[in-house]
């Protein structure tokens, strides 16, 4: 049975009518299911990572030789999710900040919305989704068929440099806050 099957009635967790291929900076988070340590674990606040925590790490630094519109800010590998940073850059929708004169960030219609969701090329989605893909095909030819992903991901759009500075420092320091973190796995 697929996960569509058991949650007919899911919705959604992205922002109502934002266009998720514009231009801005993105706050993600990706877990492994049922948050399983299997990337490595926390010695004295550092992430050691194992073989399939480089995987991920390589495969999320590899993202804009893929898809050259992103480039990859801060980010953390950790025992069972990944924190990152990544920015749309060259897209003429929408703006990643602010404007100087202290506005605030309007959210746009996303005018390419389709039914049912369907990921819209260069959007967030369709880079997470492929990044995911990558990394569990990587498994399944490497004998870690095993691992799997939680089926979703969170995203945060970051609307200022407060925000950013915030989310920035909170990956830096996450595996010093290991024990603290909603994620934590014993």
């Amino acid at each position: 049975m697929d996960n569509y099957s058991k949650n007919p009635k899911r919705k959604s967790i992205r922002l109502k009518g934002y266009d998720y291929s514009q231009s801005g900076l993105y706050f993600i988070t990706i877990c492994v299911q049922n948050r399983e340590c299997l990337f490595g674990k926390i010695e004295n606040g550092i992430m050691i990572l194992n073989e399939l925590g480089n995987i991920a790490n390589n495969f999320w630094i590899e993202i804009p030789e893929h898809f050259p519109m992103i480039e990859i800010h801060e980010h953390i590998i950790m025992p069972n999710h990944l924190h990152g940073i990544i920015e749309i850059v060259g897209t003429r929708r929408g703006v990643s900040l602010p404007n100087p004169d202290g506005s605030s960030h309007v959210v746009s219609p996303n005018e390419h919305q389709r039914q049912f969701s369907i990921p819209i090329p260069g959007s967030i989605s369709t880079i997470i989704n492929q990044y995911k893909s990558s990394v569990k095909r990587w498994c399944n030819k490497n004998g870690h068929e095993y691992f799997k992903w939680q089926s979703r991901f969170h995203d945060h759009i970051i609307r200022s440099e407060d925000d950013y500075y915030n989310i920035s420092n909170y990956i830096i320091n996450n595996p010093a806050k290991w024990q603290e973190d909603k994620y934590y796995g014993k």
